[in-house]
């Protein structure tokens, strides 16, 4: 499962891209969601790569934020967290989980990497495929 944080703002951004930023439920700095791992994903995730920081979540820090940040799909509801998480490691939807597709989290403590907001993970940045070192960066966030 992939996870993708939104890192940059949409001031002079294409429309192209802002709608892909909202179809992906990050609709403003700081927001996370998660998404299969599937080349449509895969395809959206990519469209907006310079505005996002995206990697594979691991179990661990996957039960950590959905018990931590999740926020229940109906909101007359209680959230179980276990039952939401296995039925994501089932393969099915966040919705389909019983929760919200997007989670709202804080700054990283300590900053994002030296070179800062607008460059690549590859050279130093925030922005792009962590792979499993997005991890990391949730866990500075919650």
């Amino acid at each position: 499962m992939y996870a993708t944080i939104r890192i940059r703002g949409t001031v002079n951004v294409s429309p192209k891209i802002k709608k892909g930023l909202i179809m992906m439920n990050l609709r403003r700095a700081n927001n996370l969601s998660l998404w299969k791992e599937d080349a449509n994903s895969l395809g959206m995730i990519n469209k907006v790569k310079d505005y996002v920081a995206f990697g594979k979540v691991n179990d661990e820090t996957l039960k950590e934020l959905i018990a931590k940040k999740a926020r229940p799909a109906n909101p007359l509801e209680k959230l179980d967290a276990k039952k939401a998480f296995e039925e994501l490691k089932k393969g099915k939807s966040a919705k389909e989980a019983g929760i919200k597709n997007f989670f709202t989290m804080a700054p990283p403590a300590g900053g994002f990497e030296r070179k800062g907001i607008k460059v690549p993970f590859k050279l130093g940045g925030a922005l792009g495929n962590r792979g499993e070192k997005i991890n990391e960066l949730i866990k500075k966030m919650m």
